[in-house]
């Protein structure tokens, strides 16, 4: 099962190589003509010691000699092509995995980003794949050479002296399987040394995105902990890494180190029974050398593929994770949108069991502004989260103008939703490409449209650099109101059907709040918008509202309504001190 298992992992291995197959040919080309030029060199060396200086061919001597000087020039040109096109190609397999990982990532759902911390898969795109580039090259190009050269010298020695080869013959094989044994442990030992730099990666992460808040409850000791703790943990398994390496480097050095012992020894004891003379030894010797030359490849190839296959089935992981949100086959483009929602007997519960949603039915007009009000953790959040589907339901059904949200391609539903969230991300760039964002093909003039809509021109162009000014990590140079404006502009630029608010202008004081009050009001006319509010006067002019409290709908209609239940709502309104 492992055997047909690490197949199947070269033949994907492999399939990342065959874009880029005319750099590995010309590598293996070159490397052949390497391990060519080292068989030669000791068989050569032995016809002249044994034919042209005895017969003093001297002319023919100096002759061969300029010849091999040549083929030793050219060997040096194709080592430096093989290291320059070999590593140029590792590099572009190495890229192209990279960009197939994160296009992979970006196509799971949400639900796997809630199980993963954002260092560790930072690891897996970036150190899992370093050591690919040195698996791509000198894989392939170590095993080709390494074979070439010890079956070209065993069928070299095998004609100068079968019992010595034999000897050889039998203590290559020892040596390999010593090496594989050896290379297990250095595998699961590598294996461990990478998880646990995705955890130190995570801390790292972890420590410096949240430098502000340990600053602000002066806990930089703790974080220091932690990260001590993680450090430790990863300092532990690089000994352990090493320490396996240690084990196969040393044994099978050894086991080099006796096969030219057991070379001289017995080639002594040949020289003393007539059977072999010194030049034959001497050529033997210098077979050795060459015959170890790719035995100490094929050790450094067993690191090489330890390490690289370590990030790879690290890599496979993340590539063989299916999204649980799919298109289904025959799912259809959302075209032509009313703007009609409907929660249909709607549940919804985590992959823990948790449930958060419960039996939640109701229905949004077209145009109709929606507010979702009640307390933290009721699920208000969730609901607005299963319309675009970023999470399927449990139950019942979630539909867009009638359909499925589940019938609809994915890229067609979000395109015409337009969602303004209580946590603002904003990307490291200028303001300009953060508010672009909303629609990239829209021109410079369109989004200073949006931002004047949105009520941040003004400010933006105070700003050093107007809109080229950089915005920081996560938006860091700017204030929260400013950054709330600006993710308002990318949906005024976006200019969807649907609009989702998830307190939107949670962020803003009185008087800004006012005036992006007066632009989403803008904004939302002619179009489906359901609103998540704490803050009751945020909502008092929308058609209708419902109160969610402990997973399920309480009551749903017009504010005079629901104030005339004197219910839920009222008492919410009550305990704000708005009635």
């Amino acid at each position: 099962m492992n055997n047909n298992k690490n197949t199947s992992k070269i033949k994907i291995f492999a399939s990342y190589i065959s874009p880029h197959r005319r750099l590995f040919l010309i590598d293996m080309a070159l490397s052949l003509l390497i391990a060519l030029v080292d068989l030669a060199f000791p068989f050569v060396t032995r016809k002249t010691m044994q034919v042209l200086l005895p017969e003093q061919k001297y002319n023919v001597f100096f002759v061969i000699m300029a010849i091999l000087l040549i083929a030793y020039i050219l060997r040096a040109v194709f080592q430096y092509l093989v290291t320059v096109i070999g590593h140029g190609m590792g590099t572009l397999v190495e890229a192209d995995m990279r960009r197939a990982v994160f296009t992979h990532m970006q196509s799971l759902s949400f639900s796997f980003f809630d199980h993963n911390r954002t260092g560790v898969l930072m690891t897996r795109v970036t150190n899992d794949l370093f050591e690919i580039v040195e698996l791509a090259h000198h894989g392939p190009e170590n095993l080709l050479t390494c074979t070439v050269t010890i079956f070209g010298a065993i069928l070299i020695l095998m004609f100068i002296q079968p019992i010595l080869a034999t000897v050889l013959i039998v203590m290559v094989p020892v040596l390999l399987l010593i090496g594989m044994k050896q290379r297990r442990s250095m595998q699961r030992a590598n294996k461990e040394v990478k998880e646990k730099t995705g955890e130190i990666n995570a801390a790292i992460e972890s420590g410096i995105s949240g430098i502000r808040t340990s600053k602000a409850f002066a806990n930089e000791a703790n974080e220091e902990e932690k990260f001590k703790k993680a450090n430790e943990v990863f300092k532990g398994s690089r000994i352990k890494y090493y320490k396996a390496m240690g084990r196969f480097m040393g044994t099978t050095e050894a086991m080099v180190g006796m096969m030219q012992v057991a070379v001289i020894a017995v080639g002594g004891f040949l020289i003393m029974k007539g059977k072999m003379d010194y030049i034959d030894l001497i050529t033997f010797t210098l077979y050795v050398s060459a015959f170890t030359t790719p035995v100490r490849k094929l050790i450094q190839f067993m690191e090489i593929y330890t390490q690289g296959m370590a990030g790879f089935e690290r890599f496979l992981e993340i590539m063989q994770t299916k999204p649980e949100i799919m298109d289904s086959e025959d799912a259809m483009v959302l075209k032509d949108v009313e703007g009609s929602i409907e929660f249909d007997d709607v549940s919804f519960s985590y992959e823990t069991g948790e449930q958060v949603l419960s039996h939640i039915s109701l229905k949004i007009a077209p145009g109709e502004s929606f507010a979702l009000v009640g307390s933290s953790g009721s699920g208000k959040t969730t609901m607005c989260h299963l319309v675009p589907r970023f999470y399927d339901v449990t139950e019942g059904r979630v539909l867009i103008d009638h359909k499925d949200v589940r019938d609809i391609t994915q890229e067609s539903l979000r395109k015409n939703i337009g969602i303004i969230q209580q946590d603002v991300f904003l990307y490291a760039g200028t303001v300009m490409e953060n508010i672009r964002y909303g629609r990239p093909d829209a021109s410079d003039a369109e989004v200073v449209a949006a931002a004047k809509m949105a009520r941040i021109h003004d400010e933006i162009i105070k700003m050093p650099e107007g809109y080229d000014t950089y915005v920081g990590e996560r938006g860091v140079v700017l204030s929260g109101g400013q950054k709330q404006r600006i993710s308002i502009a990318r949906v005024f630029l976006k200019d969807p059907p649907i609009l989702i608010l998830d307190e939107a202008t949670s962020a803003l004081d009185s008087v800004t709040e006012l005036k992006i009050q007066e632009s989403l009001d803008t904004l939302s006319k002619g179009k489906t918008c359901i609103v998540i509010a704490h803050r009751l006067s945020t909502v008092k002019n929308v058609d209708k509202i419902a109160v969610v409290e402990d997973k399920r709908i309480v009551e749903q209609g017009s504010r005079e309504e629901l104030l005339a239940r004197k219910g839920a709502y009222a008492a919410l309104e009550e305990a704000q001190k708005l009635a």
